[in-house]
């Protein structure tokens, strides 16, 4: 299953977000990184901003 795992820089003081989803896809459009799954856009991020995007796989995500 496509996950992806979304850092933003410390100075934002956001949390990390985990997306996973059967369908989810990541397209970059202009200055946004789009994620879309089944239902259409899930989430759009803007370049400027400073996040870190990464693909994960689900064995990658599981305890030792």
């Amino acid at each position: 299953m496509p996950a992806y795992l979304i850092q933003h820089p410390a100075e934002q003081r956001r949390e990390d977000i985990l997306l996973e989803d059967p369908h989810l896809t990541l397209s970059f459009q202009g200055d946004w990184a789009v994620f879309t799954d089944a239902d259409g856009i899930c989430l759009a991020l803007p370049s400027g901003k400073g996040a870190h995007i990464q693909r994960v796989d689900p064995k990658d995500l599981a305890p030792e």
